[in-house]
């Protein structure tokens, strides 16, 4: 990893979108402290932070383009920059509440690009496979780090400073963020000549297996992540103390930090390829042991180890985006992130929904890991298939 953080550019890169995730938490816990002190409602409060996820939604397909249109460097900058007047206007003291939740909507679509191109411009920045893994690695322990903090943190932030210092804080940071991008980033052209159609690269993904098969790995997460959907009535089903809602959430994230960490440290890229398949079913099959309705402590000890399983996600993302043309990166990474928000999304909807017409939460967690371990079998065979069919290509992650 020593190696990975000497390059300048991509600690400038790494640094910015570990500050992008700290802000996008921040705002959304000042969002909904604001929406719920103004009105009063539970519901407007959390309609107000569904907002936060649909332009990522939305962006991710569409404005995710731009990174292949316009030189990486300059998309980056551009959207640190408005994203830093955005949150910026949002601290203006009184600002009426639907302005407020539009500027929301508008600074997480102004992200989207940015997202897009910090993963096109991390492979051009290490064309060596090893090296490039080992990035991902860096930035997937930092995104969830980060994420965990700035939910943490932006609690207290808010609640000490007021939303009003809080934001500004926030815009202040995406601020320097642009700036440091356009000093310390290499200046490329852009990737694409502009011959190519403005969805041309998920036309593109569609036609390649391989690339369908990853897909089908990175969305199992869907069923993986549905316990973090149900912790209120999983900690209540089993007899532990409401306080462990937020153990329960937290088990995961933390988990995955660590099993990042380990893969990182002590399996090569190439053996974390050749085992991919497997490693995918691995997180569902963990769930399995809710069928014995276990205690808190084995709860605990069964969602870390299936966040921790859930590091596989890292060499799916990895090699997903070294199998994609640089021309087409932008736009592809953009489909291959949507894809894995909607597969979340709706895997929590739909536990939600089973537990609910189960009366079980441990039933409907049960339910999703056989499903994961169903469905990720004849994954898992195809991407052996795969494997034997490069044995002997050289320069493939």
């Amino acid at each position: 990893m020593r190696t990975v953080l000497a390059n300048g550019e991509f600690r400038t890169v790494w640094l910015a979108e570990a500050q992008s995730t700290i802000g996008d938490q921040l705002t959304t816990v000042a969002l909904a402290l604001l929406v719920y002190h103004r009105t009063g409602s539970a519901l407007l409060s959390a309609i107000a932070y569904a907002l936060t996820f649909l332009p990522a939604l939305a962006g991710g397909l569409g404005l995710a383009q731009l990174a292949d249109r316009f030189p990486r460097r300059a998309v980056l900058t551009a959207s640190a920059a408005v994203q830093a007047v955005l949150v910026g206007v949002m601290a203006i003291p009184g600002m009426p509440l639907v302005p407020l939740c539009v500027l929301v909507v508008l600074a997480r679509l102004a992200g989207a690009p940015s997202n897009a191109a910090q993963n096109a411009l991390t492979r051009e920045i290490f064309t060596d496979d090893e090296l490039y893994l080992r990035s991902q690695d860096i930035r997937g322990i930092t995104t969830n780090t980060a994420m965990l903090f700035g939910l943490a943190g932006g609690g207290f932030l808010v609640t000490a400073a007021g939303t009003t210092t809080a934001l500004a804080i926030d815009a202040a940071t995406f601020a320097l963020s642009a700036i440091a991008l356009h000093q310390w980033v290499g200046e490329r052209p852009a990737a694409d000549d502009g011959n190519g159609s403005w969805f041309g690269a998920i036309r593109w993904v569609a036609g390649q297996h391989r690339l369908r098969v990853l897909l089908g790995l990175s969305w199992l997460v869907g069923l993986a992540v549905i316990p973090e959907g149900l912790v209120a009535p999983l900690a209540q089903e089993i007899g532990a103390p409401d306080q462990a809602v937020g153990w329960l959430l937290a088990a995961d994230p933390l988990g995955f930090v660590l099993g990042v960490f380990l893969m990182s440290r002590y399996v090569s890229a190439e053996a974390r390829k050749r085992v991919l398949g497997v490693l995918a079913i691995v997180p569902t099959a963990f769930l399995l042991v809710f069928s014995v309705e276990p205690g808190l402590v084995l709860s605990l000890v069964v969602l870390a180890a299936a966040g921790g399983a859930g590091a596989y996600i890292v060499t799916v993302g990895a090699s997903f985006i070294t199998w994609v043309p640089n021309e087409l990166r932008g736009g592809a990474g953009g489909l291959y992130r949507t894809g894995l928000r909607v597969a979340q999304g709706v895997g929590v909807a739909v536990g939600g929904a089973l537990a609910q017409w189960l009366g079980s939460a441990t039933t409907a967690i049960t339910i999703a890991g056989a499903a994961g371990v169903v469905l990720g079998i004849p994954l898992a065979v195809s991407w052996a298939r795969l494997q034997r069919g490069e044995t002997g290509t050289a320069g493939v992650l």
